[in-house]
C-alpha cells in the first residue's frame, strides 16, 4: 500500500496551463539541483478507467523507452476516484524537455497510446518535485512500498495516532505549517508494470 501525501509549499506556484491542465513549476534554490522529479495524476472517465489501464499497461515500454518511470499506482481513495498517479525522473529541465520532443516525434507512441487514451482523460495535472537533502530513492525490501510506508490502512491511522503524541512530531509540524498551503492524501495501488511498489 503506498499513501502518497502532497503539500503545496509556497514554493511551488501553481499555475493553469490550459484548460482542464494544471502544473506546478519549483522555484528557489532546489530548481539548480538537477535531478528532478514529475508528479503527473490523470483524472480518467470512471467508464474508461479499465481501458486506459489495459491500454497503458501494454504500450508503456513505448513510453519508458525515453526516460526513467518511478512508478505508476491507481488511486484506491483520497479525493476524487478513478485516477492515476505516476512519477517520472529527469536529469534536469533541459532532459525533460529533450523527452517532451522525442515523445511528440515518436509516432508509434502517438498512435498506439497517447491518441487512442486522449478521448479517456477528464484532467491532468503535472508537479514538478526534488528530493528532499536527506532522502535518496530505494528499492524497498519488501513488494509493498509507499512514500509513506504502512502495512495497512489501519497501521497508518495507528502510526499516525502515535506521532500525534510525540512533542518532536508535534513541534515540527508546528514549525513547517506556516509554509504549507494545501495538503492532499492518497491511498495508491501499484500497477504490474510499476517498477516501485
Amino acid at each position: 500500500m503506498l499513501v502518497f501525501r502532497s503539500g503545496l509549499t509556497r514554493a511551488l506556484a501553481a499555475r493553469t496551463l490550459a484548460p482542464q491542465v494544471c502544473s506546478s513549476f519549483a522555484t528557489g534554490p532546489r530548481q539548480y539541483d538537477g535531478t528532478l522529479y514529475e508528479f503527473r495524476t490523470y483524472y480518467l472517465k470512471p467508464s474508461k478507467m479499465n481501458e486506459f489501464l489495459e491500454n497503458t499497461k501494454k504500450n508503456i515500454h513505448l513510453r519508458t523507452a525515453h526516460s526513467e518511470l518511478v512508478g505508476y499506482w491507481s488511486v484506491e481513495f483520497g479525493g476524487r476516484m478513478n485516477k492515476v498517479f505516476h512519477i517520472w525522473k529527469y536529469d534536469n529541465f533541459a532532459h525533460r524537455t529533450e523527452v517532451r520532443k522525442a515523445l511528440a516525434k515518436d509516432k508509434e507512441w502517438q498512435e498506439q497510446y497517447l491518441i487512442p487514451n486522449l478521448a479517456l482523460i477528464d484532467k491532468q495535472e503535472s508537479e514538478i518535485t526534488y528530493l528532499v537533502p536527506w532522502c535518496k530513492p530505494e528499492k524497498p525490501p519488501k513488494e509493498v512500498h509507499v512514500l509513506w510506508w504502512n502495512e495497512s490502512a489501519d497501521s497508518r491511522a495507528a502510526g499516525r495516532h502515535q506521532s500525534h503524541e510525540d512533542p518532536r512530531v508535534v513541534a515540527a509540524v508546528r514549525e513547517s505549517v506556516n509554509f504549507l498551503e494545501s495538503q492532499q492524501n492518497m491511498l495508491l495501488i501499484p500497477m504490474s508494470f510499476s517498477p516501485l511498489k
